[in-house]
Protein backbone atom coordinates (compact mmCIF):
# COMPACT_ATOMS: atom_id res chain seq x y z
CA UNK A 1 0.00 0.00 0.00
CA UNK A 2 1.16 3.54 -0.75
CA UNK A 3 2.86 5.30 2.17
CA UNK A 4 0.28 8.10 2.33
CA UNK A 5 -2.84 7.40 0.29
CA UNK A 6 -4.59 4.99 -2.04
CA UNK A 7 -7.25 7.59 -2.90
CA UNK A 8 -7.70 11.33 -2.62
CA UNK A 9 -10.35 12.87 -0.36
CA UNK A 10 -12.53 13.62 -3.37
CA UNK A 11 -12.35 10.22 -5.07
CA UNK A 12 -14.46 7.72 -3.10
CA UNK A 13 -17.93 6.79 -4.39
CA UNK A 14 -20.64 4.25 -3.60
CA UNK A 15 -18.92 1.79 -5.96
CA UNK A 16 -15.92 1.74 -3.57
CA UNK A 17 -18.00 0.34 -0.67
CA UNK A 18 -16.14 -2.45 1.14
CA UNK A 19 -12.65 -1.38 0.01
CA UNK A 20 -9.77 -0.85 2.41
CA UNK A 21 -8.33 2.60 1.78
CA UNK A 22 -5.65 4.95 3.05
CA UNK A 23 -6.22 8.71 3.06
CA UNK A 24 -4.08 11.68 4.10
CA UNK A 25 -5.24 15.25 4.60
CA UNK A 26 -6.19 18.09 6.91
CA UNK A 27 -8.87 17.91 9.61
CA UNK A 28 -11.41 20.35 8.17
CA UNK A 29 -14.12 19.92 10.78
CA UNK A 30 -14.70 17.64 13.76
CA UNK A 31 -18.04 16.67 15.37
CA UNK A 32 -18.62 14.58 18.52
CA UNK A 33 -21.89 12.63 18.39
CA UNK A 34 -22.21 10.81 21.67
CA UNK A 35 -19.13 8.61 21.57
CA UNK A 36 -18.58 8.57 17.80
CA UNK A 37 -16.35 11.31 16.40
CA UNK A 38 -16.95 12.41 12.80
CA UNK A 39 -14.10 14.13 10.96
CA UNK A 40 -14.27 15.82 7.55
CA UNK A 41 -10.86 15.14 6.03
CA UNK A 42 -9.79 17.63 3.34
CA UNK A 43 -7.18 17.69 0.63
CA UNK A 44 -6.88 19.54 -2.69
CA UNK A 45 -9.50 17.30 -4.30
CA UNK A 46 -12.37 17.39 -1.79
CA UNK A 47 -13.75 16.13 1.52
CA UNK A 48 -14.35 12.64 2.90
CA UNK A 49 -16.20 11.92 6.15
CA UNK A 50 -14.34 9.71 8.62
CA UNK A 51 -15.92 7.86 11.55
CA UNK A 52 -13.92 7.15 14.73
CA UNK A 53 -15.36 4.77 17.33
CA UNK A 54 -14.14 4.75 20.97
CA UNK A 55 -12.37 1.42 20.36
CA UNK A 56 -10.46 2.80 17.32
CA UNK A 57 -6.70 2.96 18.07
CA UNK A 58 -5.78 6.64 18.41
CA UNK A 59 -9.35 7.71 19.33
CA UNK A 60 -8.12 9.79 22.28
CA UNK A 61 -5.59 11.52 20.01
CA UNK A 62 -8.27 12.47 17.49
CA UNK A 63 -10.45 13.86 20.29
CA UNK A 64 -7.77 16.35 21.30
CA UNK A 65 -6.47 17.31 17.83
CA UNK A 66 -7.33 20.78 16.56
CA UNK A 67 -8.67 21.59 13.13
CA UNK A 68 -6.00 21.80 10.38
CA UNK A 69 -3.91 19.02 11.91
CA UNK A 70 -2.66 16.63 9.22
CA UNK A 71 -3.40 12.92 9.63
CA UNK A 72 -3.12 9.64 7.72
CA UNK A 73 -5.80 7.01 8.22
CA UNK A 74 -6.51 3.44 7.19
CA UNK A 75 -10.11 2.28 7.08
CA UNK A 76 -13.01 0.66 5.28
CA UNK A 77 -15.41 2.44 2.94
CA UNK A 78 -19.03 2.00 4.03
CA UNK A 79 -22.26 3.30 2.51
CA UNK A 80 -24.15 5.95 4.41
CA UNK A 81 -27.77 5.35 5.32
CA UNK A 82 -30.20 7.16 2.98
CA UNK A 83 -31.07 9.81 5.57
CA UNK A 84 -27.41 10.70 6.16
CA UNK A 85 -26.34 11.03 2.50
CA UNK A 86 -24.78 14.46 1.87
CA UNK A 87 -25.84 15.52 -1.63
CA UNK A 88 -23.54 18.56 -1.48
CA UNK A 89 -20.41 16.37 -1.48
CA UNK A 90 -19.11 14.24 -4.34
CA UNK A 91 -18.19 11.68 -1.66
CA UNK A 92 -21.48 12.18 0.20
CA UNK A 93 -22.80 8.63 -0.33
CA UNK A 94 -19.98 7.01 1.65
CA UNK A 95 -17.86 7.41 4.76
CA UNK A 96 -14.72 5.69 6.02
CA UNK A 97 -14.72 3.71 9.27
CA UNK A 98 -11.22 4.26 10.59
CA UNK A 99 -9.10 1.33 11.78
CA UNK A 100 -5.79 3.16 12.30
CA UNK A 101 -4.63 6.76 12.43
CA UNK A 102 -1.24 8.51 12.43
CA UNK A 103 -0.71 12.20 13.15
CA UNK A 104 1.59 13.66 10.50
CA UNK A 105 1.50 17.27 11.76
CA UNK A 106 -0.36 18.60 14.79
CA UNK A 107 -1.79 22.12 14.48
CA UNK A 108 -1.51 24.73 17.20
CA UNK A 109 -4.32 27.18 17.93
CA UNK A 110 -5.21 28.93 14.65
CA UNK A 111 -4.92 32.72 14.20
CA UNK A 112 -7.87 32.54 11.77
CA UNK A 113 -10.31 29.73 10.99
CA UNK A 114 -10.23 27.86 7.69
CA UNK A 115 -13.71 26.33 7.94
CA UNK A 116 -16.38 28.72 6.64
CA UNK A 117 -15.69 32.14 5.10
CA UNK A 118 -15.28 34.60 8.00
CA UNK A 119 -14.32 38.15 7.12
CA UNK A 120 -10.93 38.66 8.75
CA UNK A 121 -8.67 41.76 8.61
CA UNK A 122 -6.36 41.77 5.60
CA UNK A 123 -3.25 42.14 7.80
CA UNK A 124 -3.97 38.82 9.55
CA UNK A 125 -4.90 37.08 6.29
CA UNK A 126 -1.68 38.14 4.54
CA UNK A 127 0.54 37.35 7.55
CA UNK A 128 -0.92 33.83 7.62
CA UNK A 129 -1.40 33.43 3.89
CA UNK A 130 -0.77 29.67 4.03
CA UNK A 131 -3.96 29.39 6.11
CA UNK A 132 -5.91 31.96 4.12
CA UNK A 133 -5.30 30.03 0.90
CA UNK A 134 -6.79 26.88 2.45
CA UNK A 135 -10.22 28.54 2.53
CA UNK A 136 -12.58 27.16 -0.10
CA UNK A 137 -13.20 30.39 -2.05
CA UNK A 138 -9.54 31.35 -2.37
CA UNK A 139 -8.47 27.78 -3.15
CA UNK A 140 -11.10 27.65 -5.88
CA UNK A 141 -9.95 31.01 -7.28
CA UNK A 142 -6.33 29.84 -7.56
CA UNK A 143 -7.44 26.68 -9.36
CA UNK A 144 -9.68 28.73 -11.66
CA UNK A 145 -6.77 31.02 -12.56
CA UNK A 146 -4.67 28.01 -13.55
CA UNK A 147 -7.49 26.58 -15.69
CA UNK A 148 -8.13 29.92 -17.42
CA UNK A 149 -4.44 30.31 -18.33
CA UNK A 150 -4.34 26.73 -19.61
CA UNK A 151 -7.42 27.40 -21.75
CA UNK A 152 -5.92 30.61 -23.17
CA UNK A 153 -2.69 28.79 -24.05
CA UNK A 154 -4.50 26.01 -25.87
CA UNK A 155 -6.66 28.43 -27.85
CA UNK A 156 -3.70 30.60 -28.88
CA UNK A 157 -1.59 27.60 -29.92
CA UNK A 158 -4.52 26.20 -31.93
CA UNK A 159 -4.44 29.45 -33.96
CA UNK A 160 -0.78 29.07 -34.81
CA UNK A 161 0.68 31.30 -32.08
CA UNK A 162 3.83 30.20 -30.27
CA UNK A 163 4.63 31.11 -26.68
CA UNK A 164 7.99 32.75 -26.01
CA UNK A 165 9.49 33.93 -22.71
CA UNK A 166 11.06 37.38 -22.65
CA UNK A 167 13.63 38.73 -20.15
CA UNK A 168 12.55 40.16 -16.79
CA UNK A 169 15.76 42.10 -16.03
CA UNK A 170 16.19 44.67 -18.79
CA UNK A 171 17.10 48.25 -19.58
CA UNK A 172 14.69 51.04 -18.73
CA UNK A 173 12.43 52.08 -21.61
CA UNK A 174 9.85 54.87 -21.86
CA UNK A 175 6.38 53.50 -21.12
CA UNK A 176 3.22 54.81 -19.47
CA UNK A 177 4.39 54.45 -15.85
CA UNK A 178 7.51 54.41 -13.67
CA UNK A 179 9.88 51.44 -13.76
CA UNK A 180 10.78 49.25 -10.82
CA UNK A 181 14.58 49.33 -10.56
CA UNK A 182 16.92 46.54 -9.42
CA UNK A 183 20.49 47.47 -8.41
CA UNK A 184 23.28 45.68 -10.26
CA UNK A 185 25.90 43.90 -8.14
CA UNK A 186 28.46 43.73 -10.94
CA UNK A 187 28.09 47.39 -11.90
CA UNK A 188 27.62 49.43 -8.69
CA UNK A 189 25.56 52.55 -9.17
CA UNK A 190 23.66 51.17 -12.17
CA UNK A 191 20.29 49.45 -12.28
CA UNK A 192 18.21 46.96 -14.20
CA UNK A 193 14.53 47.75 -14.81
CA UNK A 194 11.64 45.33 -14.52
CA UNK A 195 9.49 45.42 -17.70
CA UNK A 196 6.24 47.36 -17.70
CA UNK A 197 5.35 45.17 -20.70
CA UNK A 198 7.43 42.98 -23.05
CA UNK A 199 7.07 45.60 -25.79
CA UNK A 200 10.61 45.81 -27.16
CA UNK A 201 11.29 42.09 -26.91
CA UNK A 202 8.15 41.01 -28.74
CA UNK A 203 8.85 43.55 -31.49
CA UNK A 204 12.35 42.10 -31.71
CA UNK A 205 10.76 38.69 -32.28
CA UNK A 206 8.55 40.11 -35.02
CA UNK A 207 11.40 41.72 -36.97
CA UNK A 208 13.28 38.43 -36.57
CA UNK A 209 10.50 36.66 -38.45
CA UNK A 210 8.69 34.67 -35.73
CA UNK A 211 5.29 35.84 -37.06
CA UNK A 212 2.86 34.99 -34.23
CA UNK A 213 3.89 35.48 -30.60
CA UNK A 214 2.02 35.27 -27.31
CA UNK A 215 2.97 35.18 -23.67
CA UNK A 216 1.17 35.19 -20.31
CA UNK A 217 3.46 38.05 -19.40
CA UNK A 218 4.31 39.48 -15.98
CA UNK A 219 4.29 43.29 -15.97
CA UNK A 220 5.67 45.59 -13.27
CA UNK A 221 4.63 49.23 -12.87
CA UNK A 222 5.64 51.48 -10.00
CA UNK A 223 2.39 53.43 -9.87
CA UNK A 224 -0.46 54.09 -7.49
CA UNK A 225 -2.71 51.10 -6.90
CA UNK A 226 -6.09 50.97 -8.62
CA UNK A 227 -9.04 48.62 -8.33
CA UNK A 228 -8.02 46.75 -11.50
CA UNK A 229 -4.23 47.14 -11.34
CA UNK A 230 -1.60 46.11 -8.82
CA UNK A 231 2.16 46.71 -8.84
CA UNK A 232 2.63 43.33 -10.51
CA UNK A 233 0.05 41.85 -12.88
CA UNK A 234 -0.16 39.36 -15.75
CA UNK A 235 -1.57 39.96 -19.20
CA UNK A 236 -2.13 38.01 -22.40
CA UNK A 237 0.51 39.67 -24.57
CA UNK A 238 0.18 39.20 -28.35
CA UNK A 239 2.03 40.29 -31.48
CA UNK A 240 1.38 39.38 -35.14
CA UNK A 241 3.14 40.08 -38.43
CA UNK A 242 1.62 41.19 -41.73
CA UNK A 243 -1.91 41.70 -40.37
CA UNK A 244 -4.65 44.30 -40.36
CA UNK A 245 -6.82 45.44 -37.45
CA UNK A 246 -9.51 43.00 -38.60
CA UNK A 247 -7.01 40.13 -38.43
CA UNK A 248 -6.26 41.00 -34.80
CA UNK A 249 -9.97 41.08 -33.95
CA UNK A 250 -10.50 37.76 -35.74
CA UNK A 251 -7.68 36.13 -33.74
CA UNK A 252 -8.52 37.45 -30.29
CA UNK A 253 -12.34 37.46 -30.26
CA UNK A 254 -12.75 33.65 -30.43
CA UNK A 255 -10.13 33.27 -27.68
CA UNK A 256 -11.88 35.68 -25.32
CA UNK A 257 -15.35 34.35 -26.18
CA UNK A 258 -14.25 30.75 -25.75
CA UNK A 259 -12.60 31.35 -22.38
CA UNK A 260 -15.56 33.28 -20.98
CA UNK A 261 -18.02 30.69 -22.28
CA UNK A 262 -15.97 27.82 -20.83
CA UNK A 263 -15.96 29.39 -17.36
CA UNK A 264 -19.28 31.27 -17.51
CA UNK A 265 -21.00 28.90 -15.04
CA UNK A 266 -24.33 29.42 -16.76
CA UNK A 267 -24.04 33.17 -17.32
CA UNK A 268 -24.75 34.46 -20.85
CA UNK A 269 -21.74 35.40 -23.00
CA UNK A 270 -22.00 37.83 -25.90
CA UNK A 271 -21.35 36.00 -29.18
CA UNK A 272 -18.57 37.25 -31.43
CA UNK A 273 -17.93 39.33 -33.43
CA UNK A 274 -18.32 41.60 -30.42
CA UNK A 275 -20.20 44.91 -30.70
CA UNK A 276 -17.93 47.71 -31.93
CA UNK A 277 -18.72 51.21 -30.72
CA UNK A 278 -17.06 54.22 -32.35
CA UNK A 279 -15.36 56.51 -29.82
CA UNK A 280 -17.68 59.42 -30.50
CA UNK A 281 -20.79 57.27 -30.05
CA UNK A 282 -19.44 55.80 -26.79
CA UNK A 283 -18.78 59.27 -25.37
CA UNK A 284 -22.20 60.55 -26.46
CA UNK A 285 -24.18 57.63 -25.06
CA UNK A 286 -22.16 56.65 -22.01
CA UNK A 287 -19.69 59.46 -21.30
CA UNK A 288 -16.87 56.90 -21.27
CA UNK A 289 -14.62 55.23 -23.85
CA UNK A 290 -14.88 51.94 -21.90
CA UNK A 291 -18.61 51.73 -21.10
CA UNK A 292 -20.20 48.97 -19.06
CA UNK A 293 -22.97 47.86 -21.42
CA UNK A 294 -24.89 46.26 -18.53
CA UNK A 295 -25.82 49.81 -17.50
CA UNK A 296 -29.21 50.48 -19.15
CA UNK A 297 -28.90 54.29 -18.90
CA UNK A 298 -28.03 55.93 -22.23
CA UNK A 299 -27.48 59.68 -22.47
CA UNK A 300 -29.11 61.72 -25.23
CA UNK A 301 -28.54 65.16 -26.74
CA UNK A 302 -31.58 67.28 -25.77
CA UNK A 303 -30.19 70.62 -26.95
CA UNK A 304 -33.07 71.48 -29.33
CA UNK A 305 -35.84 71.86 -26.70
CA UNK A 306 -33.57 74.26 -24.78
CA UNK A 307 -32.41 76.31 -27.77
CA UNK A 308 -33.98 79.79 -27.47
CA UNK A 309 -36.16 78.55 -24.60
CA UNK A 310 -37.09 80.01 -21.26
CA UNK A 311 -34.32 78.37 -19.24
CA UNK A 312 -31.79 81.13 -19.75
CA UNK A 313 -28.63 79.42 -18.45
CA UNK A 314 -28.85 76.58 -20.98
CA UNK A 315 -30.15 78.82 -23.78
CA UNK A 316 -27.11 81.12 -23.43
CA UNK A 317 -24.72 78.15 -23.36
CA UNK A 318 -26.18 76.91 -26.64
CA UNK A 319 -25.23 80.15 -28.38
CA UNK A 320 -21.80 78.54 -28.68
CA UNK A 321 -21.72 76.03 -31.57
CA UNK A 322 -19.57 73.67 -29.48
CA UNK A 323 -22.01 73.48 -26.54
CA UNK A 324 -24.69 70.82 -26.07
CA UNK A 325 -27.15 69.80 -23.38
CA UNK A 326 -27.07 66.13 -22.47
CA UNK A 327 -29.73 64.30 -20.46
CA UNK A 328 -29.30 61.15 -18.40
CA UNK A 329 -32.64 59.31 -18.06
CA UNK A 330 -33.04 57.87 -14.56
CA UNK A 331 -36.27 55.84 -14.30
CA UNK A 332 -37.19 55.48 -10.64
CA UNK A 333 -34.82 58.24 -9.56
CA UNK A 334 -37.50 60.88 -9.13
CA UNK A 335 -36.76 62.12 -5.63
CA UNK A 336 -35.18 65.31 -4.36
CA UNK A 337 -32.71 63.31 -2.24
CA UNK A 338 -31.52 61.37 -5.30
CA UNK A 339 -31.02 64.57 -7.31
CA UNK A 340 -29.20 66.26 -4.43
CA UNK A 341 -26.73 63.34 -4.33
CA UNK A 342 -26.22 63.56 -8.09
CA UNK A 343 -25.71 67.32 -7.86
CA UNK A 344 -23.08 66.87 -5.13
CA UNK A 345 -21.34 64.25 -7.25
CA UNK A 346 -21.25 66.59 -10.28
CA UNK A 347 -19.76 69.35 -8.13
CA UNK A 348 -17.14 66.93 -6.75
CA UNK A 349 -16.16 66.29 -10.41
CA UNK A 350 -15.53 70.01 -10.94
CA UNK A 351 -18.89 70.92 -12.53
CA UNK A 352 -21.14 73.79 -11.38
CA UNK A 353 -23.98 71.35 -10.78
CA UNK A 354 -26.52 68.99 -12.33
CA UNK A 355 -30.05 70.13 -13.19
CA UNK A 356 -33.07 67.85 -13.08
CA UNK A 357 -36.66 67.47 -14.26
CA UNK A 358 -39.24 65.19 -12.60
CA UNK A 359 -42.09 63.53 -14.47
CA UNK A 360 -44.69 62.00 -12.19
CA UNK A 361 -47.74 59.89 -12.89
CA UNK A 362 -50.88 62.01 -13.19
CA UNK A 363 -49.06 65.36 -13.43
CA UNK A 364 -49.09 67.57 -16.52
CA UNK A 365 -45.64 68.59 -17.79
CA UNK A 366 -42.55 68.25 -15.65
CA UNK A 367 -41.62 69.41 -12.17
CA UNK A 368 -38.57 71.28 -10.88
CA UNK A 369 -36.89 74.63 -11.67
CA UNK A 370 -35.88 73.68 -15.24
CA UNK A 371 -39.38 72.51 -16.21
CA UNK A 372 -40.97 75.58 -14.63
CA UNK A 373 -38.89 77.94 -16.79
CA UNK A 374 -38.82 75.81 -19.92
CA UNK A 375 -42.56 75.33 -20.19
CA UNK A 376 -44.77 72.23 -20.57
CA UNK A 377 -44.48 71.86 -24.35
CA UNK A 378 -40.67 71.76 -24.46
CA UNK A 379 -40.54 69.66 -21.31
CA UNK A 380 -42.90 67.12 -22.87
CA UNK A 381 -40.66 66.96 -25.96
CA UNK A 382 -37.71 65.98 -23.71
CA UNK A 383 -39.79 63.30 -21.97
CA UNK A 384 -40.88 61.80 -25.29
CA UNK A 385 -37.34 61.81 -26.66
CA UNK A 386 -36.01 60.01 -23.56
CA UNK A 387 -38.86 57.51 -23.55
CA UNK A 388 -39.77 58.21 -19.92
Amino acid sequence: MHAYRTHTCGALRASDTGQSVRLSGWIHRKRDHGGLVFVDLRDHYGLTQLVFAPETPGFATIERLRAESVIRIDGEVVARTPETVNANLDTGEVEVRVRAVEVLSEAAELPLPVFGEPDYPEEIRLKHRYLDLRRETLHRNIVLRSKVIHSIRNRMIDQGFLEYQTPILTASSPEGARDFLVPSRLHPGTFYALPQAPQQFKQLLMVSGFDRYFQIAPCFRDEDLRADRSLEFYQLDVEMSFVTQEDVFAAIEPVMHGVFEEFADGKPVTPYPFPRIPYREAMQKYGSDKPDLRNPLVMQDVSEPFRGGGFGVFARMLESPKAAIWAIPAPGGGSRAFCDRMNSWAQSEGQPGLGYIFWREGEEGGAGPIAKNLGPERTEAIREQLGL
